[in-house]
């Protein structure tokens, strides 16, 4: 019955439904009523108005209005107090904060906003590296990893590229090998003239983008909808230091590629070769070298049939003997078993 009436008559005493206005008005002005007359409206009971008659059962009798009021204007009195407490707590906690904040110290840099920021979602990503772009003067460097550059991802950010030209600024980019090969990045690059310089290798760390070496952006989750903005003084020249000596070891786009030194492997059959003699499975190899996993396969059937190796475990023998996992060698010969001796330029 009780929660059947709380159901349907969702109210307490101060303002009751229509129905149980008119039984309880019924049972004060003739000081009981019979209990079924109770039966739709059993809020009155719930709430107390009515109760069974001692002497009998099958009536019920009211509480008095005087009652009824004390009770309300007690409850009243008790919600009033409570939120006299709450505010009084709230008040005092603002004031403890306050005074916290008073206490904070400003960075030493002067830099705007927190060290490290979350950015979440495309839309407050960009909104963040707009501003970044209009607040730069002097550098960007970016380190942008993976095969091909698409046309749409060059798009993406060909405005901010265009206003940083516009400035004065350089921009320094890092790519691997592999974006040699897509007509967009050549496009973009021919567009930017000599406000960009870009460097290939054949790896590169996880995307990077730094303004004037005092704010800078990177993912902070593997489909990149998240990133962090960071500007704290010591991680920025982290990763400028990073991104320096990466440059250092990186070949200019205008450079060809160096040779192998061996007949019939090229420089990428080389790369995958190395990370191979490294046990690492071909979509790791292939995520690395920025290329897919069919294109990475398709390399290691030629390395394999240069090298005569007629398996993984033999190919793996071969790369070794043939010193394709280490360093690139100077100019001498090597002979690869099963096959002709093959010359190293």
């Amino acid at each position: 019955m009780a929660g059947h009436g709380a159901d349907e008559h969702p109210h307490g005493a101060d303002r009751l439904c229509e129905a149980g206005d008119r039984v309880y008005s019924r049972a004060v002005r003739r000081g009981r009523v019979p209990r079924p007359d109770a039966d739709p409206v059993p809020c009155l009971l719930e709430l107390a108005l009515l109760h069974p008659d001692p002497d009998d059962m099958d009536w019920l009798v009211p509480t008095s209005p005087q009652e009824v009021m004390t009770r309300l204007l007690r409850g009243m009195h008790d919600e009033v107090s409570a939120s006299q407490r709450r505010v009084g707590s709230a008040v005092a906690a603002v004031e403890w904060y306050a005074g916290l904040g008073r206490q904070v110290r400003p960075a030493a840099s002067g830099a705007e906003g927190p060290a490290i920021r979350v950015l979440d979602g495309l839309a407050r990503i960009q909104a963040a590296m707009d501003e970044a772009t209009q607040a730069c003067t002097t550098e960007v460097l970016t380190v942008q990893p993976g095969g091909i550059r698409r046309e749409a991802e060059l798009s993406e950010g060909l405005h901010r590229a265009l206003a940083l030209r516009g400035r004065g600024v350089r921009m320094r980019d890092l790519y691997t090998h592999v974006a040699r090969h897509g007509q967009g990045l050549l496009t973009y690059l021919e567009l930017m003239g000599d406000a960009v310089e870009a460097r290939t290798l054949d790896e590169v760390i996880d995307r990077l983008i730094l303004f004037d070496r005092t704010v800078a952006f990177i993912p902070a989750n593997t489909d990149r909808t998240m990133a962090l903005e960071l500007r704290h003084p010591a991680l920025i020249e982290y990763l400028v230091t990073v991104f320096e000596r990466l440059w250092r070891l990186a070949i200019p786009l205008t450079a060809p590629l160096p040779d192998t030194g061996i007949e019939g492997i090229s420089h990428r059959e080389q790369s995958i070769a190395a990370l191979l003699a490294e046990g690492h499975q071909d979509a790791v190899v292939a995520e690395r070298l920025g290329i897919s996993v069919r294109t990475c396969r398709a390399h290691i059937a030629r390395l394999s049939e240069t090298l005569g190796a007629a398996s993984r475990t033999q190919l793996g023998v071969r790369i070794a003997q043939a010193g394709l996992d280490g360093p690139q060698h100077s100019s001498t010969s090597v002979s690869v078993p099963g096959q002709e001796s093959r010359t190293v330029r």
